[in-house]
């Protein structure tokens, strides 16, 4: 009996015994009993550690150098490379633009390929391991001794390429996420996973910036060579995990069953972004996608714009901020176990709802920090800030799990409902929201970084420029966290309502 025809024996059975007698509601705990009973009868494998450890580590990688990019390109172009800061978000923008682009166009291709030996996922991964390494070192390589014109258009082009190599790998990483984990605790776990190495690729680079920006007259993040330094190490630890996450999800890929694929259709690509809009329009889709496109433009506004916040207006070394977005990722590490436990025991949406609540009451705490800041020593606010940035760190840790396990969810119904492995299109369709999203909010930081007349040129910012950069972290972030938290209540579907799709549908 091979792997699809034992799910489908598994689910006419359960209905079989949950509902022969025909009782009132549908009792989870005796379904969960039930089916793990059966699994194990059937020889139905859970995912093993070793699995969930491999599919993980392919987020360290990837995770490395797309969390250096997002942290310090913004403030690296503009205040290493000198290039104004429209340009900066106009080349920010353009490449983010183009990165929500490819991703469905990416997902499209990623479900109807056919590798004999890698699988749907496998061979764009293993191609964008190698491809994100070499355009990583370039990028941070751009020569500052050329005219602006020319650092522009390197960093634009360098911008495109390693974009699409990003979307090339993650696209299909993600769709590999919700392949081989179809259960529904199975998914947060291995979410859970994933969310932790990530955080581990995002506090890397904080940590290298300890390592190779030794501060120079209090500002070592102003030197280029501590930024290539950084790149080799990600470079090469991108293709080590890359590699690993591959060859440990080979044998479970290659278990998992094969749905239909659709034949080639006219306007194929067409009705890629037709049906982006199409599903939009599903009650259970639509809050998702927008909510966390909503909620991660929190995200773009701390990491844009808060190195010159934290380097401008609290005046910290590079050795202080190191330890800033040290305590913000391990908020966000140690808050995974919390919000596993949580979503067992109120579900995913009331938790993560809670988790945004989490994360504007540590916003609010920065920004009463930032307002008496002139009052304070550096000392003193480098230590009323370090716990407020924890406590944004955990509210945000749920942000890299809870959503995604929950439209792995959808999609997975979707899945089961249709027959047909769209999973790496449904979630092009996500990423495309979030980078579009993500392009406008960064093409708006950087027109208010020269409308707010910052000059990086200038060590010490005039103090209007100063408060002004922290009206942008602080109100932006707020704003998102808020909109986020309406649209995220929007989101209908329960735990029960799975459960009951899954056992009615063939």
């Amino acid at each position: 009996m091979n792997f699809a025809c034992k799910i489908v024996f598994v689910k006419k059975l359960v209905i079989y015994v949950l509902f022969i007698k025909k009782p009132p509601q549908l009792n989870l705990s005796n379904f969960e009993l039930i089916t793990n009973f059966l699994r194990k009868i059937l020889k139905v494998k859970k995912l093993d550690l070793s699995t969930k450890l491999s599919y993980g580590v392919g987020n360290l990688g990837y995770g490395t150098i797309s969390q250096t990019m997002s942290n310090f390109i913004m403030f690296f172009a503009t205040s290493v490379l000198g290039i104004p800061g429209t340009l900066v978000g106009l080349a920010v923008a353009i490449s983010a633009f183009w990165d929500g682009l490819s991703d469905p166009i990416v997902g499209y291709l990623s479900d109807r390929h056919k590798g004999r030996v890698l699988g749907k996922r496998l061979g764009f991964m293993l191609v964008s391991t190698f491809g994100m390494a070499i355009v990583n070192i370039l990028l941070w390589s751009i020569p500052q001794n050329v005219s602006v014109a020319f650092k522009f258009i390197m960093l634009l082009v360098c911008l495109l390429i390693i974009e699409t190599f990003s979307t090339c790998f993650a696209t299909p990483y993600v769709a590999l996420g919700i392949d081989i984990a179809p259960d529904y605790n199975d998914q947060s776990h291995l979410q859970a996973f994933k969310t932790v190495f990530f955080i581990v690729g995002m506090i890397l680079p904080t940590l290298l910036i300890f390592l190779f920006m030794p501060s120079k007259n209090g500002s070592g993040q102003l030197f280029q060579q501590g930024y290539i330094n950084i790149s080799y190490v990600t470079s090469v630890l991108c293709i080590i995990c890359g590699t690993l996450c591959i060859l440990g999800t080979l044998n479970r890929t290659r278990a998992m069953p094969e749905y239909e694929t659709r034949k080639k259709e006219k306007n194929a690509f067409f009705k890629i972004f037709y049906n982006f809009f199409k599903t939009l329009k599903n009650k259970n889709f639509a809050p998702i996608i927008l909510g966390y496109s909503v909620a991660m433009i929190a995200a773009s506004f701390l990491t844009s714009v808060g190195m010159h916040l934290f380097t401008y207006s609290f005046h910290y070394t590079s050795a202080q901020i190191s330890f800033i977005m040290t305590a913000l990722f391990s908020g966000a590490i140690i808050s995974q176990f919390f919000w596993i436990y949580l979503s067992k025991r109120i579900d995913k949406k009331p938790a993560l709802i809670f988790a945004l609540v989490i994360l504007l009451c540590g916003i609010g705490a920065v920004a009463l920090v930032f307002c008496f800041r002139n009052l304070m020593t550096v000392n003193l606010t480098f230590g009323l800030i370090l716990p407020s940035i924890f406590v944004c760190g955990f509210g945000t840790g749920a942000l890299y799990s809870l959503p995604i396990s929950m439209f792995a969810d959808v999609v997975t119904l979707e899945k089961i409902k249709s027959n047909q492995n769209k999973t790496a299109t449904f979630s092009g369709y996500m990423t495309f929201a979030y980078n579009i999203a993500n392009s406008l909010s960064l093409f708006v930081i950087g027109i208010l970084l020269d409308l707010i007349k910052f000059n990086p040129k200038e060590p010490v910012q005039a103090m209007k420029v100063q408060n002004s950069l922290g009206v942008i972290v602080i109100l932006g972030c707020s704003l998102a966290i808020i909109f986020s938290i309406i649209i995220f209540n929007k989101y209908k579907l329960t735990r029960s309502d799975i459960l009951k799709v899954k056992l009615k549908n063939k």
